[in-house]
């Protein structure tokens, strides 16, 4: 396949040159409704957008992002993008408190959102930081006489774009308090702007005859890259509004798909529909199909390459963008259960003593030469994602083969993926301490056979509580009620002593590994 690249400078230039060659072919579509916006249109309107933010906000300013997958989404990035400042994609599924924190915590100055998604009546609600709230959806002015929809339909009206460098994301991800820990990057990095000129994946090879299905959230930081680098590179962008199994293989058929990517409990649930269903759509456009954000079970993989073939590949990184692999579906097949070899930044797997482990040995998996980093706002957390050479690392456990195949072999100590989403069990645990009927909890991951992980609380209760259905029941309510659904737990066993060290530290990994040994059992 040719590959070609471009730079994170030329991207602007890029949709304009596309929108200058071809205004009405579609930048992208929905799948559900097939509403589209062309590359004329998202030129126009994210640049009259950009001309908007950049009057208001200086460079490296913070604008949030809480929308569901929609065409707006793409105006919305790429006008931040133009205007030089940083843009903090929001989970649909965080209670009004979690939204609230971001804001604070990122300093975001703006928030575009919609009317069902806005979380507070008014702005008098808001962060002191927030200046302003803009639904998208609504008539009300944005600035005195102009509401958002007069702005970005104004005729044939486009202004130059802001002489500004290029905005980033600003990503969420759960820290180990269970907070949500900030993403950023500096905007004068050169090595980011490298590492985002696409080297390390140059095998995914995006031009503007590709047609890549995004079938997840686009407030999660792979699906809204994967989706701007495609734009990028003149390609077309498939969005399914939520994904459904039969209704992203229809897309693969009806818009002739090129490139996709997904998570494993997607595969699983592909897997699951009946033969019929797999076997009555043409498949034949996709070239390569990613797979990322939580490890796939062998078997699962295994029947993904078999039904279509030698085009799963499967990379390894995250937010941070500190380091990547990536591993072909042949490269697989020849190193079953690993994730690649390094793409980018050189690969190190270092002891408990920061000594470079032999081939074999599990360690600290490291990444030497990436993007520089930081935990906004957290310093200490900074420092511990790095070893004393500078190498940074995800947190997770792995070894290398002597072919130079990593591994992995656990994960951060704490860390649930459930559904190729990470979920941190620590605010959990804190909310179910603080209710009167709870002694003690400890909030894991258990084996799930479709979502990878599911998440459990074990209660140790007061003695007046009964163990019973109903006690589970207030419980999983109590979480529900303060909690986003995916940080909650499913279910809930009860018992009469959680171990604990001598010290009062709870020991997770024994009450982990009950739960996996009797999965093993029953299988």
């Amino acid at each position: 396949m040719e590959t070609v690249l471009q730079s994170p400078e030329s991207t602007l230039d890029g949709v304009a040159r596309f929108a200058a060659a071809e205004p009405d072919r579609p930048a992208i579509i929905l799948a559900d409704s097939d509403s589209r916006m062309t590359y004329g249109a998202l030129h126009a309107r994210s640049a009259r957008l950009a001309h908007f933010l950049s009057a208001r906000l200086d460079v490296g300013a913070v604008v949030a992002i809480l929308l569901s997958n929609r065409l707006e989404y793409f105006e919305a990035v790429f006008a931040a993008r133009r205007a030089g400042v940083y843009y903090v994609p929001i989970s649909t599924h965080l209670t009004p408190g979690e939204i609230d924190h971001i804001l604070r915590d990122s300093g975001a100055r703006l928030l575009l959102t919609e009317s069902a998604l806005r979380p507070w009546p008014d702005i008098g609600h808001a962060p002191a930081t927030l200046e302003r709230v803009i639904c998208i959806d609504a008539d009300a002015e944005i600035a005195p006489g102009l509401s958002y929809s007069a702005l970005l339909d104004a005729g044939s009206d486009i202004p130059s774009l802001p002489d500004r460098p290029l905005g980033l994301d600003f990503s969420y991800s759960s820290g180990t308090t269970g907070r949500p820990k900030g993403i950023k990057h500096d905007l004068a990095d050169q090595e980011l702007r490298k590492a985002l000129a696409g080297d390390w994946l140059s095998f995914f090879a995006f031009d503007p005859r590709s047609v890549y299905l995004s079938p997840a959230p686009l407030y999660h930081a792979a699906p809204l890259r994967f989706s701007v680098r495609c734009l990028a590179q003149g390609g077309t962008v498939i969005v399914l509004p939520r994904f459904d199994a039969q209704a992203a293989l229809a897309a693969i058929e009806r818009y002739r798909v090129t490139h996709s990517q997904w998570v494993p409990t997607m595969f699983i649930r592909m897997l699951a529909l009946p033969a019929e269903c797999r076997s009555m759509h043409d498949l034949s456009s996709h070239r390569l199909a990613l797979h990322a954000a939580a490890p796939c079970p062998p078997q699962v993989k295994r029947q993904m390459i078999d039904w279509w073939g030698p085009i799963v590949w499967e990379y390894y990184s995250g937010s941070e963008r500190a380091g990547a692999t990536a591993i072909s579906a042949e490269e697989w097949l020849a190193h079953p259960g690993s994730v690649g070899r390094a793409k980018q930044g050189r690969l190190h797997i270092v002891d408990a003593d920061g000594r470079e482990c032999p081939p074999m040995q599990d360690g600290l998996v490291c990444f030497e030469g990436g993007p520089t980093f930081a935990y906004h706002n957290d310093s200490a957390k900074t420092a511990e994602s790095h070893t004393p050479e500078g190498w940074a690392t995800f947190g997770d456990i792995g070894h290398v083969d002597r072919d130079g195949y990593l591994y992995l072999t656990d994960r951060r100590a704490n860390m649930i993926i459930s559904g190729g989403v990470n979920v941190y069990p620590q605010e959990a645990e804190t909310l179910l301490q603080d209710h009167p009927l709870v002694h003690d909890v400890a909030v894991i991951g258990v084996p799930h056979p479709e979502f990878g992980e599911e998440v459990k609380a074990v209660v140790e209760l007061k003695a007046s509580a009964p163990a019973d259905a109903a006690t589970a029941q207030r419980l999983m309510d109590y979480c529900r009620e303060r909690l986003s659904s995916i940080k909650c737990p499913r279910s809930i066993d009860f018992a009469t002593d959680l171990p604990r060290t001598e010290t009062g530290k709870l020991l997770k990994r024994e009450i982990r590994d009950r739960y996996r040994a009797a999965a093993k059992t029953s299988a």
